[in-house]
């Protein structure tokens, strides 16, 4: 059929478009249709005696014009595209929808991947001397979230007390000055990409380097001594070698696209406006504490800051903040890595019965959309949650 002439079908959703301000074409219709964006009509039959056929839009059709017309220009890439009318709750196709999140795992690259059986630790030792070669390093403490730390040990220790405190020294098994650089956290995040895998002590190196500030940081202390402090729990969850297996050792990325594949739609759906969520209290949380600088006086933004700066819940303002501008690709994997991550919390429930879930509502220690995701783990047993971890230095 010429895209000229529309159909009538296609001429009600072109009519629907233009009461709502803008303007589609028959073309338009016939491309997003190409691209699994848009269903096509629905035959409604003959007409009889040669006169042809009648067709009419499918219901989720017009809803879905609408959302294209917003946010597929030209140059826009397709799958851009489906994540944002997927986020925004558009009826997209689901075989569009998945393709779209594997799409994102697909780009991620590590130089190497061509060549996947080379054995690992060869693979390794070259992917270091790359790293090392390009100079290729990974922020770990964003300007944004470094001038706030500034800014807070500026005004404390302005008021006479020492920042950080003293006391968490006595927290840490190990206290002391980060060594993780840049380029280790660059061949560290390759390498759990590449083996599924993490050791214990590339995480508490990493938690340490993202505070580096810090005299000590408990939280790193407590990943470092897992196995002494409770050997049964790290039997279960670590390989022999001390390393955090994500699910079966495997590229990681093989985990996100089955994810992407399998994961009901309704939790891509919940993660997605929970990883939202996250941002946006991430960057909300900033705004705040900026101001209680300027205005020379800590107050709550600042203790919730300082409170989470240790734990998953400033992991992540600094991964938000390396974000600046965060691409629908980005945001899709985000909710994978989250959809991952829930169903790993799941995973140990079954595997160590009894888990302290009630640790997770301490303020501070999760940002609050992904707590409020994990309610019904915490919920079992909160008597003693939510008191919060007094950081401020005695007045």
């Amino acid at each position: 059929m010429s895209t000229d002439t529309p159909s009538p079908a296609d001429q009600l959703l072109i009519d629907h478009a233009l009461r709502h301000g803008f303007t589609v074409t028959a073309k338009m219709l016939e491309v997003w249709r190409s691209r699994r964006l848009l269903p096509g009509n629905i035959s409604g039959g003959g007409l009889g005696r040669g006169k042809g056929s009648t067709s009419r839009p499918a219901p989720e059709s017009f809803d879905l014009v609408l959302g294209l017309a917003r946010h597929g220009g030209r140059g826009k890439r397709p799958h851009d595209v489906a994540l944002l009318l997927f986020g925004e709750g558009l009826p997209v196709p689901e075989q569009t929808v998945r393709a779209a999140f594997t799409a994102t795992v697909d780009a991620l690259t590590v130089p190497g991947d061509d060549e996947a059986d080379t054995d690992p630790e060869e693979r390794l030792d070259a992917l270091a001397d790359h790293i090392a070669d390009a100079g290729l390093t990974v922020t770990l403490v964003p300007a944004r979230a470094r001038r706030i730390d500034e800014g807070i040990a500026r005004l404390v220790r302005a008021a006479g007390h020492t920042w950080p405190p003293a006391e968490l020294a006595a927290l840490d098994a190990n206290p002391g000055t980060p060594t993780a650089t840049p380029k280790d956290a660059a061949l560290a995040a390759a390498a759990a990409a590449i083996n599924g895998t993490m050791s214990l002590e590339d995480i508490a190196d990493l938690l340490r380097a993202m505070n580096p500030t810090a005299v000590a940081n408990p939280i790193a202390s407590l990943v470092e001594t897992t196995r002494k402090d409770v050997p049964e729990f790290a039997d279960t969850v670590l390989t022999d070698d001390n390393q955090l297996a994500l699910g079966p050792a495997r590229d990681a990325r093989d985990h996100l696209r089955d994810l992407a594949a399998t994961a009901p739609l309704q939790d891509l759906t919940q993660a997605w406006k929970t990883t939202e969520g996250v941002r946006q209290w991430a960057l909300d949380l900033c705004g705040r504490v900026e101001e209680e600088l300027a205005a020379g006086q800590l107050g709550e933004a600042a203790m919730e800051w300082m409170n989470g700066r240790y734990a998953m819940a400033g992991l992540a303002v600094l991964t938000t903040l390396k974000e600046r501008d965060r691409p629908p690709a980005q945001h899709a994997l985000d909710t994978l890595v989250l959809v991952y991550q829930l169903g790993e919390y799941r995973r140990l429930d079954r595997l160590v019965p009894g888990c302290q879930w009630h640790i997770l509502a301490t303020e501070g220690l999760m940002p609050p959309p992904t707590r409020e995701l994990l309610q019904d783990l915490i919920s079992r047993n909160v008597p003693g949650a939510g008191a919060g971890v007094d950081v401020r230095p005695a007045s």
